[in-house]
C-alpha cells in the first residue's frame, strides 16, 4: 500500500501529512526544491498515528515556523509525545482562508480508534483530502475515475467507520460538498464525473 503526501503551494504553502520518521527524512530535499527560501506554513495531521505525523517533529526542525492543522484530541497527543506545543485546533464547521485556499475541516472517527479526526476540503479546487477513508492498495501516481460521488458516499460503510450516528454524520457532511477529485491518504487518486448536487 502506498502513502501520499500532498502540497500545496501559494502564499501558504500547506503540506497534507507528514508521513513517518523515514518519509520526512525522504522529503525534506524535495521541499526545499520546490519552497527554496519560502516557508512552509501549515500542515494538516487527519489524525494522530506515524503515518499522518510521524515526520513533524524532523519537519519542524526544519521550518520551525509551521503550524499543525489538527483535531483538539491530535493536538493532545502530540503535545503529550513531546512533539509540538503549537498545533492550531480545528474543528468541524471551521474555515481557513488562506490567500490562495478555503479550507473545510469535516469530522472524521477514525476507524483505528474512533478518535476524533478531520479530513479536510479545499474549496477553490474541490480537492478532498480524504486521510484513510477512501485508501486503496495501488500505487499513489494512478488515478482512477468514478462516476457519480453520492455513490461513493454511499459506499462508505460501518467496515470503514463502525459507530452509526459518526457515520450517518459523515456521510451527510460529505454529500453536501462539491467533490471533484478524491487525495486520499494511500493508493491511487480519484476523479469524479459526477459532483454533489
Amino acid at each position: 500500500m502506498s502513502f501520499n503526501q500532498f502540497l500545496l503551494t501559494g502564499s501558504s504553502p500547506l503540506l497534507v501529512h507528514t508521513g513517518t520518521y523515514s518519509h520526512m527524512q525522504a522529503l525534506l530535499p524535495e521541499l526545499r526544491t520546490i519552497l527554496g527560501d519560502r516557508k512552509l506554513s501549515y500542515v494538516f495531521v487527519s489524525h494522530f498515528e506515524s503515518d499522518e505525523c510521524g515526520g513533524l517533529g524532523l519537519l519542524s526542525e526544519q521550518y520551525p515556523e509551521i503550524e499543525p492543522l489538527c483535531s483538539e484530541i491530535t493536538a493532545r497527543q502530540l503535545s503529550g509525545f513531546g512533539i509540538t506545543n503549537n498545533a492550531l485546533v480545528e474543528s468541524p464547521g471551521k474555515i481557513l482562508y488562506t490567500p490562495d485556499s478555503e479550507f473545510d475541516f469535516i469530522a472524521y472517527p477514525v476507524e483505528m480508534h474512533l478518535w476524533e479526526g478531520l479530513i479536510l476540503f479545499e474549496r477553490k479546487r474541490s480537492v478532498l483530502f480524504s486521510s484513510d477513508l477512501f485508501g486503496q492498495f495501488g500505487r499513489g501516481g494512478n488515478e482512477k475515475a468514478f462516476a457519480d460521488w453520492k455513490k461513493v458516499v454511499e459506499g462508505i460503510t460501518h467496515e470503514h467507520i463502525p459507530f452509526p450516528s459518526g457515520l450517518a454524520s459523515l456521510q451527510s457532511a460529505l454529500s453536501a460538498l462539491p467533490v471533484s477529485f478524491i487525495a486520499p491518504g494511500h493508493g491511487p487518486c480519484v476523479r469524479l464525473s459526477g459532483k454533489a448536487g
